[in-house]
């Protein structure tokens, strides 16, 4: 049995996130980028004389000979993961390895291998929100005119069409990319800037007047602007925006798979996810076809609602110049947000692209509730020909609530009867009149006008983006 098969596996590791979003925040790549930090640093202290180039080219040769078993051996005596991680590396290097970490602080290698991951993370959500709102463009355009009933309350309302539906997750979602956007033009790293910040042990090594260049050269090598003022880390608020975007991100896919799961219940019919060949819904009950997935959706969104409150107490209890009451935190509040943002909008991508829905079962719901939609029209209309409008009001209600009584008995709307035979409303319009007040399939404003124009800017922005933001070049 391998060994792994005894102890604890995180759901993050195997079932939840991309191989992409997995690779990113993996001890490999952590461990890489800590490498190529150091040698960053060393090719830039070589600049300003105070390594010599076979010691930069040492460094550089072995900068791919990871052995985690033996930096997880190390840190079992040292109790301090990084300098593991140093004499690991050290002793690959016979020439390189003794000025490695030089004028360096633990948090110059762990903040900036951090931050760079965040921002793949970021690059990686961005190009899954961007295939979503695709997704979202090509429903809305196809069922823009389509219409259905819409629910207030969860119960039947007034006509809208499906692709106005669709709009309304496409558009909060569309909000979140404008922000994701932002997100990356402001993002920063910490740079080196030593133990507290003030970049002392780096003015001493290089002087007063070359310090600037020298700072400047490392942010060319790590690739990502630097904070101006850091502590002995960049600022947490950094993290906290970020957690708060990502969980503003699920706040959205939790809306659509809510509905989605309301939408596919037995009350409506309308929607459904795709159900495979062999799929099993239940383990007791053969028939079941349950919305798996959305259910995946809100229970990881509920989990990602909480990360912000994590990396608010990381930015307000993070004293004076730090403390490491964050770290063992951080090491699943990064990593995990990013996975579950992944996985929720892998799963949404799927779903919208092969979501099922039920024409049949719109048309039908849609004649059993629009007449009830459609008593608004009656009532503007018998006002405007003279009817006291609450007088009206009673009327149509007291048949509404005849029709509700008749459709639970047999499943038959007859409202449109009820209001065409009333004495009452005859009075101030004709059967004729009535009729086309009635027909509400039109009853729709000008809600596919507005989705399509939806879709319009979305594209637009979409296009703009990828001309006018480009990824920078890091580490």
């Amino acid at each position: 049995m391998d060994k792994d098969e005894l102890n604890y596996q995180s759901p993050f590791s195997w079932r939840y996130g991309s191989p992409e979003m997995r690779a990113i925040w993996s001890e490999w790549q952590k461990h890489l980028l800590w490498r190529k930090l150091w040698l960053a640093l060393a090719e830039t202290q070589s600049e300003f004389g105070l390594v010599t180039f076979a010691q930069v080219e040492d460094l550089r040769a072995n900068l791919g000979r990871i052995d985690i078993q033996r930096i997880t051996e190390l840190e079992t005596d040292l109790h301090h993961d990084l300098m593991a991680a140093i004499r690991a590396y050290a002793e690959q290097c016979p020439i390189g390895g003794s000025i490695l970490h030089f004028g360096a602080t633990s948090m110059d290698i762990k903040d900036n291998a951090d931050a760079v991951r965040v921002y793949d993370s970021l690059w990686l959500i961005r190009q899954r929100l961007e295939e979503l709102l695709e997704a979202f463009c090509l429903q809305i355009d196809r069922y823009a005119a389509l219409p259905i009933m819409a629910f207030t309350h969860l119960q039947p309302a007034e006509p809208t069409t499906l692709g106005y539906r669709f709009a309304q997750y496409a558009q909060d979602l569309w909000l979140n990319w404008k922000g994701m956007l932002v997100t990356l033009s402001e993002f920063r790293v910490k740079g080196f800037r030593g133990a507290v910040g003030s970049s002392a042990s780096f003015l001493e090594l290089v002087g007063e007047e070359n310090l600037q260049q020298f700072q400047n050269r490392l942010a060319e090598r790590i690739g990502l602007p630097i904070f101006e003022v850091t502590t002995q880390v960049y600022p947490r608020q950094q993290d906290f925006r970020i957690a708060s975007y990502l969980a503003g991100l699920g706040a959205a896919l939790h809306r659509f798979a809510l509905d989605l799961r309301f939408l596919q219940s037995a009350v409506t019919g309308e929607w459904a996810e795709p159900f495979g060949e062999k799929q099993v819904g239940s383990s007791a009950m053969p028939f079941k076809r349950n919305p798996i997935q959305a259910e995946k959706i809100n229970a990881l969104a509920r989990l990602l609602a909480q990360y912000p409150r994590l990396a608010w107490d990381h930015a307000a209890h993070s004293m004076l110049e730090n403390t490491l009451d964050d770290s063992a935190s951080r090491r699943t509040l990064l990593p995990e947000m990013f996975l579950i943002t992944d996985e929720i909008l892998k799963t949404a991508l799927r779903l919208v692209r092969s979501l099922v829905l039920h024409e049949d079962t719109m048309r039908r719901n849609f004649r059993r509730f629009a007449p009830f939609a459609a008593t608004e029209k009656v009532l503007v209309a018998a006002t405007q020909a003279g009817a006291s409008r609450q007088e009206m009001h009673e009327v149509l209600r007291q048949l509404s609530m005849r029709a509700w009584e008749a459709l639970q008995h047999s499943g038959e709307n007859p409202l449109i009867e009820l209001i065409c035979q009333e004495t009452a409303v005859l009075k101030y319009l004709s059967q004729e009149r009535l009729s086309k007040l009635m027909s509400v399939e039109n009853y729709v404003g000008d809600a596919p006008q507005r989705c399509r124009r939806l879709v319009e800017l979305i594209q637009k922005d979409l296009e703009r983006a990828r001309v006018d933001i480009v990824r920078k070049n890091h580490l």
